[in-house]
């Protein structure tokens, strides 16, 4: 027999049996043949009955854990294939580059057409990029890595992304979908909050004690410390379109709190705007 089927038979056991002893304990109750003893043994049953069924919860639980992170596993490790399959290509288009590069003094006569040709072919290089970062792939965490590049290849093409590995050996005692479920509000947030006047974000990943820092930084304008101060409220939100808004924030709060985690926000003053960043530690 299945564990599956198992399981479904102890359950309707635990439910019949816990009738059969309800029923037996009011009729010797009602017929005035209820004693001590026989209230003991009642009392043991329904205990084993009681701690069956808590048994049988906690199990479901973990199995419902279990199946979420094989669920985020199956869905975020193709992405990080993805970006190792494209790192190896850029690495054969780099070596051809390269090669053009060091070659132009061939068919260039003067040193400053030179320089022309090798600025204007490097900038050309330069603005075709694609959004890969090969620091992802040193993180020991990739399932998160996964996850990252998944986010910043989505990301609207007009934002410009600096993400910066401090600490390759991710370790944190969160499952990995509530990791995903508070960084992927966080980045969200910044990602939508861009414009292609405002449109630097800089991601950073470390480590420290056992527990992930993540921090996330991008531009902004507008905002006022007040408003830093109710970010986290249930239903606050400084979106124009506000159905179903102002819950991602206070969930990802209310998730790292519930592990031994914390998340804070800071206003900063930047070269060009305001900046905020958030961190999580957790």
């Amino acid at each position: 027999m299945s564990e599956g089927k198992w399981r479904f038979w102890y359950r309707i056991f635990c439910i019949i049996a816990l009738l059969a002893a309800v029923y037996l304990l009011a009729d010797l109750y009602l017929s005035n043949t209820l004693d001590f003893k026989v209230a003991l043994l009642f009392g043991i049953i329904f205990s084993v009955i009681i701690l069956g069924f808590l048994d049988w919860g906690q199990s479901r639980a973990a199995m419902k854990r279990q199946e979420q992170e094989l669920r985020i596993y199956k869905y975020y490790i193709r992405p990080l294939e993805e970006l190792i399959k494209d790192i190896r290509a850029r690495q054969h288009e780099f070596d051809n580059h390269m090669n053009a590069i060091l070659n132009m003094h061939v068919t260039i006569d003067t040193y400053d057409e030179l320089v022309r040709a090798q600025s204007a072919y490097g900038k050309s290089i330069y603005d075709d990029r694609v959004r890969s970062d090969p620091a992802l792939l040193r993180i020991s965490d990739k399932i998160l890595a996964g996850f990252l590049y998944s986010k910043i290849i989505s990301a609207p093409s007009f934002i410009n992304i600096d993400v910066q590995v401090l600490n390759q050996e991710i370790v944190t005692p969160v499952s990995e979908h509530y990791l995903v479920e508070i960084i992927g509000t966080l980045t969200d947030n910044a990602f939508e909050a861009a414009t292609p006047d405002l449109n630097e974000v800089e991601m950073v990943l470390d480590a420290k004690d056992d527990k992930l820092i993540f921090m996330i930084k991008n531009q902004a304008e507008g905002i006022k410390i007040g408003d830093i101060e109710r970010f986290f409220e249930k239903g606050y939100t400084t979106k124009t379109n506000i159905e179903g808004r102002g819950l991602g924030l206070y969930q990802a709060r209310r998730i790292a709190k519930a592990n031994g985690g914390e998340i804070t926000v800071e206003l900063l003053s930047g070269v060009k705007s305001q900046e905020i960043c958030f961190r999580v530690e957790i």
